[in-house]
C-alpha cells in the first residue's frame, strides 16, 4: 500500500467523481483508476460501488478513509514539526562541558542563546568525562580540552588560552612581570579537586619538575576559590577564560614560565551524529561566526 495510492483514494472519496479527482491530482483518469485497482487488489475488497456514472464509498472504503485521514494528519504534523525544528522554533539542545571554567564559559552564553531562540529547551551538563555521554547519544556536542585522540569524533577549535599565577593585589609577588612555575611548591595553594582537567594539567607540570602539588584548600566552585584568594588564604593558578568572566580588580594575574601553561578548548561531536540546527547555531555563537560543519 503506497502513499500515492492513498492520496488517490482520499481524493476520490472527497470528490465522489473520478474525473474531477484526477484533475485535482494532476493525473489522467486511467492512471487514477489503475492506482485504485491496485489498492483494491491488495486489500481484496472493493472500495467504491460504481452505479452508472455515480460512485459511492463502500463500508471497507469508509474504514480506509478514516485511517487515511489520520495518516495524512500525522504527516502534516510531522512536516510542521520538522519545519519548526529547522527554524529553531522547537526542540531540545543537550550540551556537555567539563566541570569548572569551561562549564562556566558555556553557561555565560545561555542567556544570549535563549533570547535568540526562546522555544528551545536547553540542557547543560557539567561532566568530568564528556566522551561517554557523547558515545551514548546523550549530548548533541560537548566543549572540552583538545586534542581528543578518538577517530569517532570531529572537533571544532574555539580558542587557545594561557594559565596565570593568581594572587591578592597586596601579595609580595603582585608586581612580578612573570614567575617561575616551581615557585608554586612553596606557596599555600587553593585549587580545584584532582579530577578537574585543569588541575590534572597543573599536576602534570608539577610532576615534570619533580614535585607533587599539595593544595592547602580544594574547592569545586569558582566563586569560593576566588573568594579565598581575595581573603589572602593562598594563591592559585587559573585560566584566562575564568578570570575574564569574573571581576578581578583586587587580584593580580602573573604570566607563568618554566613551564608556561597553555591549552586549546574546542567542541567535539560524533562524526555519525546528525547536527541539528539549534546545535549548529550555538556553536556559531561560541565562535562568533558561522562554522561549516
Amino acid at each position: 500500500m503506497e502513499l500515492r495510492q492513498l492520496e488517490c483514494f482520499k481524493m476520490i472519496c472527497e470528490e465522489l467523481h473520478f474525473t474531477r479527482a484526477a484533475e485535482r491530482l494532476g493525473i489522467t483518469q486511467p492512471t487514477l483508476s489503475y492506482q485504485i485497482k491496485l489498492l483494491e487488489d491488495e486489500l481484496g475488497v472493493p472500495l467504491f460501488s460504481r452505479i452508472g456514472k455515480k460512485i459511492a464509498v463502500t463500508e471497507a472504503g469508509s474504514i480506509l478513509y478514516n485511517h487515511c485521514s489520520t495518516i495524512f494528519s500525522s504527516l502534516t504534523g510531522a512536516r510542521e514539526e520538522i519545519f519548526e525544528l529547522q527554524h529553531i522554533e522547537r526542540g531540545t539542545l543537550s550540551i556537555g562541558a567539563l566541570i569548572g571554567e569551561i562549564n562556566e564559559y558555556v553557561s555565560s552564553l545561555l542567556v544570549d542563546f535563549h533570547n535568540m531562540h526562546p522555544k528551545i529547551q536547553i540542557k547543560l551538563n557539567g561532566v568530568v568525562d564528556v566522551l561517554e555521554p557523547l558515545i551514548q547519544n546523550e549530548l548533541d556536542f560537548a566543549v572540552t580540552i583538545l586534542p581528543v585522540e578518538d577517530e569517532r569524533f570531529k572537533t571544532v577549535p574555539l580558542y587557545v588560552e594561557d594559565f596565570y599565577f593568581v594572587v591578592k593585589s597586596d601579595h609580595p609577588f603582585a608586581d612580578y612581570k612573570s614567575i617561575s612555575f616551581e615557585v608554586i611548591k612553596n606557596e599555600p595553594v587553593i585549587m580545584f579537586p584532582s579530577n578537574h582537567r585543569c588541575r590534572k594539567m597543573i599536576d602534570l607540570a608539577c610532576s615534570s619538575l619533580g614535585f607533587d602539588l599539595d593544595p592547602k584548600i580544594e574547592t569545586t566552585t569558582i566563586r569560593s576559590l576566588l573568594m579565598l584568594v581575595r581573603s589572602g588564604a593562598g594563591v592559585s593558578i587559573l585560566s584566562k577564560t575564568l578570570l575574564e568572566m569574573y571581576p578581578h580588580q583586587d587580584l593580580k594575574m602573573i604570566p607563568i614560565t618554566n613551564p608556561s601553561l597553555r591549552r586549546e578548548i574546542g567542541v567535539i561531536y560524533l562524526k555519525d551524529r546528525y547536527m541539528e540546527k539549534a546545535a549548529r547555531e550555538f556553536i556559531d555563537l561560541m565562535l562568533g561566526r558561522p562554522y561549516p560543519l
